[in-house]
């Protein structure tokens, strides 16, 4: 397999730009309060999840710094170097790869469909967005 070109910038500003998005979309402006009801979380139950911001956040991080570095690779291989081929490239690991398995939430932990559309909306808003920014910024 061809060794993959990666722009690092690029690969942190998809991150930071994702989680500007996600914390955008789970705010009370957006789908947040209606996310808090449907997982049936408390006021209470939000106050503890502050208080285990940091370390969420910082997880959550690490965790979108990973996924951004494999779509880096999806998108060198692809050669995407478009508007277009960034959304396609996103959009085509989303479908395949988040759509189909976070549904398993709404078949094997009874979680409302509506909390599936919301997770797996945010994942395809990011997805889209690192996968234009990794191709423009090649």
């Amino acid at each position: 397999m061809p060794t993959a070109i990666i722009n690092y910038l690029a690969v942190l500003v998809a991150v930071i730009i994702s989680m500007v998005i996600g914390g955008f979309w789970y705010s009370p402006m957006l789908f947040g309060k209606q996310w808090a009801e449907l997982m049936n979380l408390a006021p209470k139950d939000m106050l503890d999840m502050k208080k285990r911001a940091n370390a969420s956040y910082a997880i959550n991080f690490l965790l979108l710094l990973l996924m951004a570095f494999v779509l880096a690779h999806f998108v060198d291989y692809a050669q995407a170097t478009t508007f277009i081929e960034g959304v396609q490239v996103g959009f085509w690991v989303w479908l395949g790869f988040i759509a189909t398995i976070s549904l398993g939430s709404v078949l094997w932990e009874s979680k409302p469909i509506q909390v599936y559309l919301i997770n797996a909306g945010y994942q395809l808003v990011s997805l889209l967005l690192m996968g234009i920014i990794l191709a423009l910024w090649t």
